[in-house]
């Protein structure tokens, strides 16, 4: 009843918005399980056509692939699986109302806040404005323990802004975890987790001071704000950056612009495709900013943890084959404890192993230029869950989700730091 009433009234007030926006209306999400090597090389043909956005893609047989079909291509794309009888179920028969749902329920939920909260709240999805109005209260609040540092400029002129967050005793030069969010625009759930990393680690610090007598942590919440932003505002599934590279076609993909096997695979030199890599490595302010802060770290950092969503996955390199690095096994050590934690504390199963071989071959991300040219020993990207039909968790699952997120995170943190 409480959910009928609410909508009910936001609708009202946000019907002028929502005209505005990509709708999404009849857009259709399947899962799908390919059961052998042959419906699995005809599910990456799929992909590969890019008429299809595919949210999901793992190499592992028995585990869901998922994406989201517009109304004009479901009946071609129905009967190709049919034909091939690839399993499938439709587990969303209209996107666009899920997408407006969510954002009225974001409206909602974010004017209930009372305006002298001094924290954060994880009852909606956080707009970039109040991300970094939060970093500043924390900076203001705990000026001994918390530095806010600009590393970079979006294009559109947002503040690429980290936090340095320390156990205040002024020990300079300590070793460093590096964590980062956002890359992608749309994954909304992973600057959530990132949020509920910093305020663990300040305002929950006695609890997790440990975490902080011999490392600090630099975080960056949102390494691409344009994109982010453009999601709040118009067009919600838009994953890239936000700087024109053709007459008609906006964005690159961050994370297949790092320099290293950049475009080698499983990225498209199409400008309009989502997976563009760029018209060359390091096109974009973000992915420049980022890889600046890697260096600067380069010696310290022993840890990278790139957050994005979703799949329930904890990858490490390679990305861009399916070879192991030699060292693989010190990474996997540090992603079986985050999956143990998680699995132990919650019952959700994480898959493990490296990117290639458990989800899919992709050059250029930032995890393995962070262990390949950056010298950071372990570099995990974790790929928060769903929990739900849709691309992000409802509104009222966040703190739930990035909870469990942050058990899974500190068991990571705290192998790293037995181990280093």
């Amino acid at each position: 009843m409480f959910f009928k009433l609410f909508i009910a009234a936001a609708a009202l007030c946000c019907t002028a918005v929502l005209a505005e926006v990509t709708s999404y209306e009849g857009y259709k999400i399947y899962d799908i399980k390919p059961q052998n090597a042959a419906q699995q090389e005809i599910l990456q043909q799929l992909a590969e056509s890019e008429t299809y956005d595919f949210f999901t893609q793992p190499r592992v047989l028995g585990l869901a692939a998922r994406v989201m079909v517009a109304p004009e291509e479901q009946s071609v794309f129905e009967q190709t699986l049919q034909a091939s009888e690839i399993e499938y179920q439709i587990i969303n028969e209209n996107f666009g109302e899920t997408v407006a749902t969510e954002r009225m329920q974001n409206n909602f939920f974010r004017n209930l806040r009372s305006s002298n909260e001094r924290s954060i709240s994880f009852s909606a999805y956080q707009r970039y404005e109040a991300i970094d109005a939060y970093l500043k209260q924390l900076a203001a609040d705990y000026p001994s323990r918390v530095f806010l540092k600009t590393i970079g400029k979006s294009y559109e002129g947002r503040a690429l802004r980290t936090i340095t967050i320390t156990n205040g005793d002024g020990v300079s030069n300590k070793k460093v975890i590096l964590l980062d969010a956002g890359i992608h625009a749309r994954e909304w759930i992973a600057p959530a987790g990132a949020l509920y990393v910093i305020q663990q680690l300040v305002e929950n610090f006695a609890e997790n001071a440990h975490l902080l007598q011999t490392y600090d942590w630099v975080i960056l919440p949102v390494v691409n704000p344009d994109g982010y932003e453009y999601t709040h505002t118009t067009t919600r599934m838009w994953r890239k950056t936000r700087k024109p590279v053709s007459t008609n076609c906006y964005g690159t993909d961050g994370n297949r612009n790092f320099d290293f096997h950049w475009g080698e695979v499983g990225a498209s030199s199409y400008t309009c495709s989502d997976t563009f890599r760029g018209r060359t490595a390091f096109s974009e302010p973000e992915t420049q900013a980022l890889r600046d802060l890697m260096h600067t770290l380069t010696g310290r950092a022993t840890f990278y943890l790139t957050l994005h969503s979703y799949g329930n996955y904890l990858l490490y390199p390679w990305g861009w084959t399916s070879d192991l690095p030699d060292t693989w096994r010190a990474l996997d050590e540090v992603a079986q404890a985050g999956y143990d934690a998680i699995k132990a504390a919650t019952g959700t199963v994480y898959s493990v192993g490296s990117s290639t071989n458990v989800l899919y071959a992709a050059a250029g991300g930032s995890d393995d230029y962070a262990f390949a040219a950056a010298k950071i020993p372990i570099s995990i990207t974790m790929e928060l869950p769903a929990a739900g039909n849709g691309f992000n968790p409802a509104p009222t699952r966040i703190l739930e989700l990035v909870s469990e997120t942050w058990i899974g995170i500190k068991a990571m943190a705290e192998k790293v730091i037995e181990s280093y």
